[in-house]
């Protein structure tokens, strides 16, 4: 397949869909003509480039670790050796083009502009920076001048700052982390730019790090080095002499300069961002290492958005030891997000409990589950929110009912902010912000925390909803320059304009009219295209009736095609008034899509309760249909576990199959009971093979889980203390990668359980 079908001297490119196409004979031929020196931008005699070609290499030199892609027309090319990597990548066709006299065809393939979100996608999945640039002129405008089209790079896509919802999972957040290490300490900051999200915190144990790195499963780890190759990427399971031994290899890290982590300068980035005098507001004035992270993260995203504004929340500071520990091992085992056998969804404990309506209720029961509570009264109002919608079926319905005709408030927003909305975006936005009001009502008799923090929506969020939808279209078009935004009787200008517009187009079609009847030539037509702009069609057996004033533009088969001088100054008076209505339009759009990112804060503050009780009520309807109970926590030490089941298993089952079990650890209810609880805290369970022995203990692991996650648990009764951290050692195979026996596995293991227990 031919991405450039018209234009010989544009080379030809496939769609992921023609996996596998052959080259054309002409694309064979002209890869033919590359000369070897000429795969390498950095071989070549600069002098001696076309100027295009040499604003091409100007840009590779600064990104030469990225793929650079760069707007020629409809097309995005890319040159030298990005072009074979790219073809090589995404099994596209590679092709040459003429770089300058002396040089001769170097090595291109391009992409259309339409689909280059997908192959971006494609990309950036497989561990690619890309580097946009794109023309920010009228290249016609260009062209009247005798200059080269004005081009700069618009962004930079990685891994980590991903908006485009195309390139994105609606219920997983995609995490820039950036990482700050000094000796046994660390500072860590992450952030989902698509949300807004923004984190920090430091603390003591480098295996601590990289716990939380796995808990997060950031999409790009940021890295200061003093290295050579700075701006280097590491695509996940790549190995680097200047990557820290503490850190995995299994993500995708990126190495920057040191000074931008440096304490100075990030912090002073971090309060000129938020416009602060302190950090002391944030809770990060004192961690050092938390503040170079974060600012160093900051920095990053300046670098790549380019022209995009990101609009990040006020960074928030947390501590690791106020949550549930869960080491990378114990979340595996217990297949809390994905199954150990397959690494699939299916079979794993969110797959059993998520019922959520909203991607932005998955998102977040996602991190509630791999992020347990130790505070009980956090704990006890999730637990009293899910009693009073177990109790009341009728607002629990209602809820979910309502929940699911709202869209993803927070990436919407994300989008608007950045300038990356179009109107769809923005009806979808203001169609959810309708809906609160009514969340709002449904929640007015609540008595539960959760239900209380939805009875107050901000109202100048239901104005600015009633706004967006007093403004746009039902049905916006996709492209946002293109007009048919905006509805009548919003700007009077525009409706003037648009008056004279539709005169316009009625002048054309009585044209039509009149010349038909003034030549006597039935099949007269008035027709317009891109190239020639409008034209009077006349079939060429009648061109001996043609008038004297028509003036032929173009011979075709069966057609002459003419114009006139009235015609063609009536096309210019068309084609000027459609440019200035559809900028007009534009900029009415490009104000309204500022008005939401003003409303930023706002939105995200609500939305993060619409994901809450989302969460809840999903849970509710879990606990209710699979007759799961309240448990009650206490400060002791303490399992009792009355007919407890497993919930995935019980799931995968017929139901009144799974053989219900209990479990009795610890009778201590207070801390003060605790000295002279005399209740073994320890089973040693044996059993034959396949007996439920792993079930079991995966069973009582999972129901304190969910217990300080917040849910009600699969059991007929149970009262809990809280822990601090759970481990489960469930089996083991070879490690081969790091070669290590399978007893050497179980028992590095056994001793961090015993080191951390």
């Amino acid at each position: 397949m031919s991405a450039y079908p018209d234009n010989k001297e544009q080379a030809s490119a496939s769609t992921p869909e023609s996996k596998g196409t052959k080259l054309t004979s002409r694309a064979t031929a002209a890869a033919k003509r590359v000369a070897p020196e000429n795969a390498d931008y950095r071989t070549v005699d600069h002098k001696k480039l076309t100027p295009m070609m040499q604003h091409f290499v100007q840009i590779k030199e600064k990104y030469p670790h990225a793929l650079l892609l760069y707007r020629v027309g409809d097309f995005y090319e890319t040159f030298f050796q990005d072009a074979r990597k790219l073809a090589e990548e995404l099994e596209l066709v590679e092709t040459s083009k003429e770089a300058g006299k002396g040089i001769g065809r170097v090595p291109m393939t391009g992409v259309p502009q339409h689909v280059l979100e997908r192959y971006c996608t494609l990309l950036v999945e497989k561990g690619y920076a890309v580097v946009i640039c794109d023309q920010v002129e009228d290249a016609a405008t260009a062209a009247k001048e005798g200059r080269q089209v004005r081009r700069e790079i618009t962004r930079i896509i990685t891994p980590g700052t991903l908006l485009d919802e195309g390139m994105l999972n609606a219920r997983r957040n995609n995490f820039l982390a950036g990482v700050v290490i000094a000796r046994n300490y660390w500072g860590l900051a992450y952030s989902d730019i698509s949300t807004g999200e923004f984190f920090t915190t430091q603390a003591e144990d480098l295996e601590v790090l990289t716990q939380e790195l796995m808990r997060l499963q950031p999409s790009e780890v940021l890295i200061p080095t003093n290295a050579p190759d700075l701006g280097s990427m590491l695509r996940p399971g790549e190995t680097s002499e200047h990557l820290p031994e503490c850190l995995p290899s299994s993500f995708c890290y990126t190495f920057r300069p040191q000074a931008p982590f440096s304490q100075a300068e990030a912090r002073q980035r971090l309060l000129e961002r938020f416009k602060v005098r302190s950090l002391e507001g944030m809770g990060c004035e004192h961690l050092t290492l938390g503040v170079r992270a974060a600012g160093g993260l900051l920095e990053y995203l300046e670098e790549t958005q380019k022209q995009t504004h990101v609009a990040l929340q006020t960074l928030r500071t947390y501590t690791i030891a106020d949550y549930l520990i869960l080491d990378h091992q114990s979340r595996r085992n217990l297949e809390i997000t994905a199954t150990v056998r397959d690494n699939t969804f299916h079979g794993s404990l969110l797959w059993a409990l998520d019922r959520t309506s909203t991607s932005m209720g998955g998102r977040a029961l996602r991190r509630w589950f791999l992020q347990p509570l130790l505070d009980l009264k956090g704990i006890q109002a999730r637990h009293d929110t899910i009693q009073e919608l177990t109790e009341n079926t009728q607002l629990r319905d209602d809820l979910r009912q309502l929940l699911r005709s709202i869209y993803d408030l927070e990436r919407l927003t994300g989008r608007a902010s950045s300038g990356k909305a179009n109107g769809r975006d923005l009806v979808a936005l203001a169609d959810s912000l309708l809906k609160l009001p009514e969340l709002a009502e449904l929640a007015a008799d609540g008595n539960s925390p959760y239900l209380r923090a939805l009875q107050q929506v901000p109202p100048n969020l239901e104005q600015l909803g009633q706004k967006i939808q007093a403004h746009l279209v039902e049905s916006p078009p996709l492209h946002i320059k293109e007009g048919n935004l905006i509805r009548p009787g919003i700007n009077y200008q525009l409706d003037d304009m648009r008056s004279n517009a539709e005169a316009n187009q009625q002048w054309i079609a009585n044209l039509e009219v009149t010349e038909r009847q003034r030549t006597e030539i039935s099949n007269l037509k008035v027709g317009f295209n891109k190239t020639f702009g409008y034209y009077i069609s006349i079939s060429r057996s009648k061109a001996d009736q043609v008038p004297d004033n028509y003036i032929r533009k173009q011979t075709l088969t069966n057609e002459e095609r003419y114009i006139t001088p009235e015609l063609k100054e009536r096309e210019a008076q068309i084609l000027t008034a459609k440019e200035d209505l559809n900028q007009l339009e534009y900029e009415i759009f490009a104000g309204l899509r500022a008005e939401v990112g003003e409303e930023a804060d706002e939105i995200r503050k609500v939305s993060r309760a619409v994901a809450a009780i989302d969460i809840l009520c999903g849970l509710a309807e879990v606990a209710v249909y699979q007759g799961y109970c309240r448990p009650k926590m206490v400060e002791g030490r303490k399992i009792r576990i009355i007919e407890g089941r497993h919930p995935v298993v019980e799931q995968s089952l017929p139901a009144g199959f799974f053989v219900p079990n209990s479990a009795h650890l610890g009778s201590s209810d207070t801390l003060e009971q605790q000295a002279t609880d005399d209740k073994p805290d320890l089973i040693i369970l044996t059993g034959p093979n396949a007996s439920g022995k792993s079930c079991y203990l995966r069973q009582v692991g999972l129901i304190q889980l969910m217990a300080q996650t917040g849910s009600f648990v699969p059991a007929k009764e149970a009262t809990l203390g809280k822990c601090d951290r759970i481990f489960t050692r469930v089996g083991a195979v070879d490690d081969l990668a790091t070669g290590q026996s399978t007893f050497m596995v179980e028992m590095n293991e056994t001793a961090n359980i015993l080191n951390h227990a």
